[in-house]
């Protein structure tokens, strides 16, 4: 049943009853009985004779399955994992408008560490590695009515404050998968930051971790990366096919 239900998902248009039963390696009337039963319970939908599609009983399940998911719930297993081997703070942050919204936060059990964002609080999104990432999600045409909006208004002497700096920053995100925070928000401490998305493709939230600038280490781009990626799988995202 699931190899029936994966080939036609891996299909944009109605399949026939011998295309499917060779794709799947299933007799034909072996096919044709499990098609029959998930037609029975919307799973499939018969579009004529001999011919099927993913069914709209899907379509309710998948909402009620999303209805379910809780973000901070399937990120703080990942969280804690990074925050046990980079033993640094570790961020969980959600879009609202111009700001990035600091939802979770693992501390740093290491001395002498000072991260102003608390659980609640909020920056601009030029100013943070992951509110780099949404403002790259926005397009260039967005992007440009977010800085005359906001004037990139300066937190530190290190924020950047034109359009131009702007745009070269946000293609070497594009190019990476992953964003730097420079002492832009806060002297002194340096972010690296990565996208979580969700079974839409859309990106809806940012793993991030903060540290001293002279603790961070720009080899964990990567592994917050994947450790992005492994959230947004929990929440239904799937990779884009290459």
């Amino acid at each position: 049943m699931m190899d029936l239900v994966e080939t036609l998902a891996a299909n944009a248009e109605p399949m026939n009853l011998k295309r499917l039963a060779s794709e799947t390696g299933l007799h034909t009337s072996t096919a044709h009985r499990i098609l029959a039963m998930m037609v029975d319970h919307r799973i499939v939908d018969r579009v004529e004779p001999g011919t099927y599609r993913l069914g709209t009983r899907l379509m309710e399940l998948g909402h009620i399955v999303r209805s379910r998911i809780d973000l901070r719930a399937e990120a703080m297993p990942v969280m804690q994992v990074l925050h046990q081997e980079l033993h640094e703070t570790v961020n969980l942050s959600v879009r609202q408008g111009d700001e990035m919204v600091y939802v979770e936060r693992l501390v740093s059990d290491r001395q002498a560490m000072r991260v102003a964002h608390v659980i609640g609080a909020r920056a601009p999104l030029h100013v943070t590695a992951v509110g780099k990432i949404f403002l790259l999600e926005d397009g260039p045409d967005l992007c440009r009515e977010y800085a005359t909006r906001t004037r990139l208004a300066a937190l530190t002497r290190n924020t950047i404050c034109d359009q131009v700096t702007l745009a070269r920053e946000l293609e070497k995100i594009r190019k990476s998968g992953y964003a730097f925070d420079h002492e832009e928000a806060e002297t002194g401490v340096s972010c690296v930051g990565a996208g979580i998305r969700d079974d839409e493709q859309k990106l809806v939230a940012g793993l991030s971790v903060s540290a001293p600038s002279n603790r961070l280490d720009k080899s964990w781009g990567l592994r917050i990366r994947d450790a992005a990626d492994q959230i947004s799988k929990a929440i239904g995202w799937v990779p884009p096919r290459v």
